[in-house]
């Protein structure tokens, strides 16, 4: 089983332990997942201010 994380400053999912996007610190604790496909076709993604494709947790402690 994959153990994944989320980055703490970008919300980015990965199983990584840093995130690939941003460099950032990852925690096992995060709560909600979310795939943007489109972000500029997405309102949450807009609300979240995510502008890349890809999968990301709603809450990350």
């Amino acid at each position: 089983m994959i153990n994944l994380r989320a980055c703490k400053s970008c919300n980015t999912v990965t199983d990584q332990p840093k995130c690939p996007r941003c460099g950032g610190e990852v925690s096992r604790e995060w709560q909600g997942y979310l795939v943007v496909i489109d972000p500029e076709k997405s309102e949450i993604a807009r609300k979240m201010g995510i502008r890349a494709a890809g999968r990301y947790a709603l809450r990350v402690k």
